[in-house]
């Protein structure tokens, strides 16, 4: 059994998690794929097959336990290699995923691989604050990991997700300081904060924090990318 097997059969019951074998294959041959095209791209700084399937992988997965997206549109904002989107719709074939990100190598690698697994998705290369012109409210999640601060973050998942639904945005040991900081950030654009969940990932925690979306996000929201970084919320 290869090393990301191993550490992904060890890690799904921590999370509460059962996968059929050979999606738990698929996840793998993902993570062996990115790896892979890591020699030629800049992909991860995180390449030994184990720390892939804990720290790329079930981080990824740990959105299953907070949220049900069987079904549901989701739209992973600045995806880069394609974590947490890629593993969720392997995880869960019956989301309907769109992944987007800025950087069109990525992009079109991703749209040349991904048919290779089986794996459904839709890939839009376009800036976030530019993309949702025509996406506006249209889905039920917006996911997020490692993008930026949280107040900066909101503003640009938040327009993609219609009432009802939520932005999963997935942070680090400073999720609380980040949260604080984004008051105002989440009265504005229509959120309310639902729940905090701390998982414990090698020796430290990461966090998933679920924000419902409770009111339209006003128009004027995203402004452009350099007014949100100069001004947040």
């Amino acid at each position: 059994m290869s090393p990301m097997l191993t550490a992904l059969n060890e890690g799904l019951p921590v999370l509460g998690l059962e996968l059929p074998e050979n999606i738990k294959n698929t996840l793998c041959a993902f993570g062996e794929g990115v790896v892979r095209q890591n020699e030629v791209m800049n992909l991860t700084a995180i390449t030994e097959p184990d720390r892939v399937a804990k720290l790329h992988l079930l981080d990824s997965l740990t959105l299953l336990t907070v949220a049900d997206l069987c079904g549901k549109k989701v739209i992973d904002v600045g995806c880069g290699a394609g974590f947490p989107g890629v593993p969720l719709k392997i995880a869960c074939p019956q989301m309907q995923l769109t992944l987007l990100d800025s950087l069109g190598k990525r992009m079109t690698w991703l749209e040349g691989f991904l048919p290779e697994l089986g794996v459904a998705a839709e890939c839009v290369t376009a800036r976030a604050e530019e993309a949702v012109a025509t996406r506006r409210e249209q889905y039920d999640y917006a996911t997020s990991r490692a993008v930026a601060r949280l107040n900066i973050l909101l503003e640009l998942t938040a327009p993609y997700v219609k009432v009802g639904g939520a932005v999963l945005a997935m942070k680090g040991t400073a999720a609380k300081e980040e949260l604080e900081e984004a008051k105002n950030a989440i009265r504005k654009l229509g959120l309310k904060l639902e729940k905090v969940q701390q998982f414990p990932v090698e020796d430290t925690a990461h966090t998933v924090i679920i924000l419902r979306k409770v009111a339209p996000t006003p128009p004027q929201y995203p402004r452009r990318y350099a007014k949100i970084k100069q001004s947040p919320l």
